[in-house]
C-alpha cells in the first residue's frame, strides 16, 4: 500500500506560478513511475505531467515549458512547478503513482487561477 498526501494548492493569478508537493509513504520502494493528474468542473480527468524511475518526464501540448514535474527519490516527494498560470489550468490537482501494479492517488488540491 502507498498512501499520498498532496499540497501547495490555492489562489493564484494569471501569469502567476504554484507548486505543488506529493508525498509518499508506505511501500514506497515498490513505485515505479509517478504524475500529476487535474480534473476541472465537467471536464475529465487529465494526465498533466509524468515522470519515470529514470527521470524521463513528458507533458501534453496544453501545459510543456510552463509546468515542470520533478522526483526527490530520498524524500518519497515529487513536485510540480507550474509556472505562466491561466484561468484554463483552474482545476483540482491529483498526484498518482504506479506501484505494485496498482495505481494509486492522492485526495487532491485545488487550484484556481483568477484573470
Amino acid at each position: 500500500q502507498v498512501q499520498l498526501v498532496e499540497s501547495g494548492g490555492g489562489l493564484v493569478q494569471a501569469g502567476g506560478s504554484l507548486r505543488l508537493s506529493c508525498a509518499a509513504s508506505g511501500s514506497t520502494f515498490s513505485i515505479t513511475s509517478m504524475a500529476w493528474s487535474r480534473q476541472a468542473p465537467g471536464n475529465q480527468r487529465e494526465v498533466v505531467a509524468t515522470i519515470g524511475s529514470g527521470g524521463n518526464t513528458n507533458y501534453p501540448d496544453s501545459v510543456r515549458g510552463r509546468f515542470t514535474i520533478s522526483r526527490d527519490n530520498a524524500k518519497n516527494t515529487i513536485y510540480l512547478q507550474m509556472d505562466s498560470l491561466k484561468p484554463e489550468d483552474t482545476a483540482v490537482y491529483y498526484c498518482r503513482v504506479m506501484a505494485g501494479g496498482r495505481l494509486y492517488w492522492g485526495q487532491g488540491t485545488q487550484v484556481t487561477v483568477s484573470s
